[in-house]
């Protein structure tokens, strides 16, 4: 196919030059240099490189040819015209010689072409091989010129070819350059047929012998590739058949790995079978040595016994040696009997020998201990009458002495030195008993007089404690920890390790300290396994309890009992209580599990489990809780990292977090490719998520100066931070011989992130963007004034679109990242000036090192506008957006103010008005002492202007100050300003006074409301000379407005007597100005704050309005709500100094708060009811 592609390509080249078209030829040129085929192209550029066609001065005289000016093009246009009248005369005589000639040429081509067949039959049998070269040598010009439909037929096919093939450029061009045929229409005829030119070339090749020895090779290829299928085929058949083979042996492995794991698990029930058989043989063995110690006691009664005959004495011993005999023949026994009772077909022998060797032991024991008490007891009949009770006695009253004192909850400084000296005791209880056996048996009659206490003590103590006061319970743990720690049953441990563990129903934080402390004694005692299979069970039982001081313990414990298990227990269970205590519900449980998983980790291992803790230190991190990421910033970040020392992948997803948390929101506006598309709507999540992890970036800087500072690749660093990063070392970083991935991290991935992130934020996350300028300061600050100089300025100058930026201490390899910063579209210019140009201002040059460079950076941007023109001067809201951010910080205020005076004073309008608008944005940031020296000032001066936008401008100016500061110095200069402008009387004065001041009604003094009630009363009196409907309604919108601001406050009686009814009668003479909205909420005003003077008023508007009657009956003193309102207002009257006693409010509130709600409801109704308004671009935002 690759040769038939090109003997095509090449058929259409020789077409081309032999039919001079030269443009399409040229254009087929730069497609296959274009599509890589060189080989196709040699002979175009050959042909278009030659000198003689194309000399070189001529071309370089083309490309100097200038653009002529109109008056010279006027000029040849004419002499062309006159040229162009004498060369149609001339071609009309000579398209009449062209035909005759072509009627004579015509005849003579018929002629020579009879006499040629003829010729070539003649010669045909000798001249064959010659034949054979003029076929190879054939041309178009061989067999005469073509006639016209031969060359439409070419054209065709050729067009047809150069689409097919792909180069549309060309076929464009060869479409211009065959002007006397149209192209796009092909007659039929038997040269038409589909992929004509490809047609052309087989019934070429048809004709000549290299196509029958094309068509040889095309077959034997074709046989080949059919046997190399079939052998394919053999092998494909031969694979599947491996391949069944391989899943009948896969399903053999499974079955037989099935058989072993069922006998896995019938093994690991025989063990657990085998286990729990020996629990009960040792407790079997346990009842046995309990009744051993019964007898020994028996027997040492028995000594204290009366005297006894001989006679009764011999019969007595003889009974009591068969009695015991007996016994000792019986215990063995016993104690085989539960191990044979089990299934012992299923236990392999060597275990079963193994465990009855191991109580045929302890039956040895049994039954040496009570062959040792056959002696002793037949001494008993001997020696009874020398025996008398006084040690007896005494022995008894020492038990009773110990147990007493242990059951006492009175002892409240009880502890482990008690508990020693009570042992002590109680092991020599038996050896006074008796002088005589003391060396025989002491030992014994001591260990056994020790497992008695603990038994009564173990006994004895869950007893206790729920009649011990909560706040004296811990004074019991000793006990509980001898008991623990000394007693031999397991069941009984855990009913006292539970007991420990609930001592206190809801412990507070000393009590659980307590607690914990005894869980750690007690595990330091008992060792590694006890402290597995006792303490952490009462952990894992406790972490879903329903008080949260439980869960609470549970996770104390998992820090604090780590260190006395096994390690592999420490990143496997521990790891998972933790890993279920921070999904918990409280606040202070997820708390406490950050803190002790941070304890923790020190004690694993290894680092296997460390992406598992890195997920749960980010789900840690996004907690909703402060107090919890508080705790994991301060203590458990410094832990992963030191513990899993990967700082850098923690970066990639602190990043990555961070993006997705805002893309994921929705955009501003699903308008594509605007401006609010490309930012973002946080929710409250979102919100919380970004800026917990830009907190978490700040933490993390100093670990990345201080990476970048130890793998510095170049040993000219200095270790000290105020030097790390000098130019020198720039310089050679920037040659770019050594990679330095964590330094380039910052300005390559972290810088970049940022960027983007700031891109997705609206205006309004002021808060986010403060968290990431802190960040940049923070960064000039460790980094150094030479990275924030060359290489963070840099950066950030990019990403706002200034081409001067220096990159010259960067490595020439990422040169293109950096470049790939700065925006390319105009949305995309607007974006960085409203989301990165900010950053630029407070977060780099606003530095303390850069004051000065922020200065001039400012004034070029503000000032200096009309004399260099930058993108950033283009988008003028967006720049004084990110001044208005600059004003957030303190310490640039006066800078700000300075350039701003400029502004004031200079002579250019638009200046003054982004002046009077920065004044007004950084109102907020300013306190009363500022705004009276430096703000009003200005504003007065612009208020004072000629030009009517920029006082205009200054008016929303004085709104903003009167909305946020009451002192009355500057309250009286915005009165004194105000009347001014209204002096004026211009209806735009009026209503940009009217609405500036509505912002402020809900702010401001009580004497800033009555003035601007009085002045729409003195407004709304004077009716409005204007015949324009509009402006009418303009005027009453902005009066409507007002009234419903002031109505939401508290006004006096005076006011609302004197100005707002008034003032609202005046507007309802006017109802064609009034929106239906606005007229209604004016009558709800003027029915509740008319009260009994409500007839008088409908009376006066009837006379108007036409409407008497039915505003009488409905409103007036006869009607149901005119009663309603007299009786209210008879409450509330003023009048009395009794109503401010201590009893009014109850009378007077319930009236007073149902009116206060009712306005303030309508107060808010207000935007709602502006939406019906016809003019709502002009309506002020309300900013609550």
């Amino acid at each position: 196919m690759d040769a038939e592609r090109s003997s095509l390509c090449n058929f259409v080249v020789n077409f081309l030059m032999e039919e001079n078209y030269l443009l399409t030829a040229f254009e087929l040129l730069h497609e296959l240099l274009d599509d890589g085929r060189d080989a196709q192209a040699i002979r175009l550029k050959e042909f278009f490189s030659d000198p003689s066609r194309f000399p070189p001065d001529q071309i370089s005289r083309y490309n100097s040819i200038r653009v002529a000016d109109p008056q010279s093009l006027l000029e040849e246009k004419e002499a062309l015209s006159e040229k162009l009248a004498i060369s149609e005369y001339e071609f009309r005589l000579a398209q009449e010689d062209i035909a005759r000639l072509k009627t004579e040429g015509q005849k003579k081509s018929d002629c020579s072409v009879d006499k040629e067949r003829e010729l070539d039959a003649d010669e045909f049998g000798d001249n064959r091989p010659e034949i054979q070269r003029k076929k190879k040598d054939f041309s178009f010009t061989d067999i005469g010129p073509l006639n016209n439909n031969e060359r439409r037929d070419l054209n065709c096919a050729v067009k047809e070819y150069l689409l097919l093939a792909g180069y549309r450029l060309t076929a464009m061009t060869f479409y211009e350059e065959v002007t006397d045929q149209n192209l796009d229409v092909w007659p039929d005829s038997p040269a038409r047929v589909p992929d004509a030119l490809r047609y052309y070339y087989y019934q070429y090749l048809s004709s000549t012998s290299e196509a029958a020895e094309e068509k040889i090779a095309m077959l034997q290829e074709n046989e080949s590739l059919k046997k190399e299928i079939e052998k394919l085929n053999k092998e494909k058949v031969g694979l599947l058949k491996s391949k069944e083979n391989f899943e009948e042996q896969i399903c053999a492995f499974n079955k037989s790995t099935e058989s072993l794991q069922k006998d896995l698990r019938d093994k690991e029930q025989q063990v657990q079978s085998l286990k729990q058989s020996s629990e009960h043989q040792r407790r079997t063995l346990n009842d046995c040595r309990a009744e051993i110690t019964s007898l020994k006691m028996h027997i040492e009664g028995s000594r204290a016994g009366q005297h006894v005959s001989a006679s009764e004495g011999d019969g007595m011993q003889s009974q009591s040696v068969e009695i015991v005999e007996k016994q000792i023949s019986s215990l063995p026994e016993e104690v085989e009997k539960p191990t044979m009772e089990k299934d012992g077909s299923l236990i392999s022998g060597s275990f079963i020998s193994v465990e009855k060797g191991h109580t045929q032991i302890e039956d040895g024991l049994v039954e040496e201990e009570v062959k040792n008490i056959i002696p002793v007891q037949r001494e008993v009949a001997a020696e009874a009458s020398n025996v008398s009770y006084k040690a007896l006695n005494s022995t008894f009253e020492n038990q009773k002495e110990v147990s007493n004192y242990l059951l006492s909850p009175s002892n409240g400084d009880f502890s482990s030195r008690h508990l020693e000296s009570i042992l002590k005791v109680d092991s020599e209880i038996g050896r006074g008993s008796n002088s005589k056996s003391e060396t025989a048996n002491g030992e014994a009659a001591s260990e056994e007089m020790g497992l008695g206490t603990i038994q009564i003590l173990a006994d004895s103590l869950p007893k206790i404690v729920p009649y011990v006061l909560i706040n004296h319970r811990e004074e019991l743990l000793p006990l509980m920890m001898c008991a623990i720690e000394r007693h031999p049953v397991s069941g009984t441990r855990d009913s006292l390790t539970h007991t420990l563990f609930n001592l206190i129903k809801r412990p507070d934080e000393q009590q659980r300290q307590i607690i914990m402390d005894a869980c750690v004694s007690l595990s330091r005692n008992v060792g590694e396994m006890r402290t597995e299979t006792e303490l952490l069970p009462q952990c894992w039982e406790q972490i879903n309890h329903t008080y949260e001081e439980r869960r609470l313990l549970v996770a104390q414990s998992c820090g604090e009992l780590a260190e006395y298990v096994r390690p592999e227990i420490r990143d496997s269970l521990i790891l998972s209580i933790v890993q279920q205590l921070i999904e918990d519900s409280a606040t202070v449980v997820r708390e406490a599990a950050a803190h002790n998983l941070a304890l923790l980790l020190p004690l694993f291992p290894n680092t296997d489990k460390y992406f598992k803790v890195e997920e749960m230190m980010f789900q840690l991190i996004c907690d909703p809780s402060g107090l919890v990421v508080e705790t994991t910033l301060k203590e458990l970040l410094p832990a992963v990292i030191k513990w899993g020392n990967r700082l850098d992948h923690i970066l990639r997803v602190l990043l990555s977090h961070t993006l997705s948390s805002a893309q994921h929101c929705p955009p501003l506006s699903g308008v594509e490719g605007s401006l609010e598309s490309h930012l973002r709507v946080l929710g409250e999540r979102e919100r919380w998520n970004i800026d917990v992890l830009l907190r978490m970036l700040m933490e993390l800087l100093p670990d990345v100066h201080q990476k970048a500072i130890e793998t510095c690749p170049f040993s000219s660093i200095s270790k000290s931070e105020e030097s790390a990063f000098s130019v020198s070392l720039l310089e050679t970083y920037a040659e770019g011989r050594s990679e330095w991935p964590m330094f380039e991290w910052m300005h390559i991935d972290c810088f970049a992130n940022l960027l983007q992130l700031a891109c997705m934020l609206p205006q309004k996350e002021d808060h986010l963007r403060n968290r990431i300028t802190k960040f940049l300061l923070a960064v000039s600050e460790r980094f150094g004034i030479s990275y924030l100089t060359d290489i963070e300025l840099p950066v950030f100058l990019v990403a706002v679109g200034d081409d001067e930026a220096d990159l010259r201490y960067l490595p020439s390899a990422i040169h293109p990242r950096i470049k790939g910063l700065k925006p390319r579209t105009a949305v995309a210019n607007r974006l960085a000036t409203l989301c990165i140009l900010p950053l630029l201002l407070a977060g780099v040059l606003g530095a303390p090192s850069k004051r000065e460079e922020l200065t001039n950076f400012l004034r070029q941007l503000l000032l200096e506008r009309k004399t260099k023109e930058n993108q950033l001067s283009k988008h003028s809201n967006e720049v004084l957006d990110a001044v208005r951010f600059l004003c957030t910080f303190e310490e640039h205020h006066n800078m700000i103010f300075g350039i701003l005076w400029e502004m004031v004073v200079d002579s250019t309008a638009e200046l003054k008005i982004n002046a009077a608008k920065l004044l007004k944005t950084i109102v907020p940031y300013i306190d009363a002492k500022v705004a009276s020296g430096n703000v009003l000032p200005a504003l007065i001066t612009l208020g004072s202007d000629q030009n009517l936008n920029v006082k205009y401008a200054s008016i929303d100016a004085f709104g903003s100050v009167a909305q946020h500061f009451k002192v009355d110095m500057i309250v009286d200069k915005i009165l004194v300003q105000m009347d001014a402008f209204l002096e004026d009387g211009s209806h735009e004065a009026i209503i940009a006074v009217i609405r500036a001041l509505i912002v402020a009604i809900p702010h401001t003094t009580e004497r800033l409301r009555d003035y601007l009630l009085s002045k729409i009363f003195q407004l709304s009196a004077s009716p409005s000379s204007s015949t324009d409907v509009i402006r009418r309604r303009e005027r009453a919108n902005a009066f409507c407005e007002a009234i419903r601001a002031l109505d939401a406050t508290d006004l006096s009686q005076t006011s609302v007597r004197e100005y707002l009814l008034p003032t609202i009668q005046n507007l309802l003479k006017d109802p064609e100005a009034l929106d239906p909205a606005h007229k209604e909420a004016l009558e709800i005003i003027l029915k509740e704050r008319s009260g009994g003077t409500l007839e008088a008023i409908g009376k006066a508007m009837g006379a108007h309005l036409g409407i008497a009657s039915s505003v009488t009956s409905l409103f007036g003193e006869g009607g149901l709500l005119g009663k309603k309102e007299a009786t209210e207002t008879t409450t509330v009257a003023p009048s009395s100094p009794t109503l401010q006693g201590p009893d009014s409010p109850k009378a007077v509130a319930p009236a007073t708060e149902d009116t206060r709600f009712r306005r303030i409801m309508r107060g808010n109704f207000t935007e709602m009811l502006r939406s019906k308004a016809k003019n709502q671009d002009e309506t002020p935002p309300q900013n609550h």
